[in-house]
């Protein structure tokens, strides 16, 4: 089992050298609708136990969970690595601090 969390910098960095990880949103539809991270998948929280597929990531593959600051996701990431999805990794600071540090220009709430 890997590192439990990622800042904004290391994945910023890693999605421009082309490292594409599955990107996991556990925020409400509503704050999704606001901003989002590329290509990543909305399953909010509180369905998280009932939707998630862990066959719809590729062997090997990390698991970023992301949500609005870092809490509800990293409830995320201990859950999924309960269930076996080793590869789980929390984003510390959620999209809030994404839109601050790498995308300057993407909304805020």
């Amino acid at each position: 089992m890997g590192a439990l969390q990622i800042d904004v910098e290391a994945l910023a960095e890693r999605l421009s050298a082309g490292d594409r990880p599955f990107i996991l949103d556990v925020r409400e539809p509503w704050e999704f609708e606001i901003c989002s991270l590329e290509a990543s998948m909305n399953i909010p929280l509180g369905e998280l136990s009932r939707r998630f597929d862990a066959e719809a990531v590729a062997e090997g593959q990390e698991v970023v969970v992301v949500c609005h600051h870092g809490m509800r996701s990293m409830q995320a990431t201990l859950w999924l690595r309960a269930q076996g999805v080793d590869g789980a990794i929390n984003l510390t600071g959620g999209i809030d601090r994404w839109a601050q540090v790498a995308a300057p220009g993407m909304a805020r709430y």
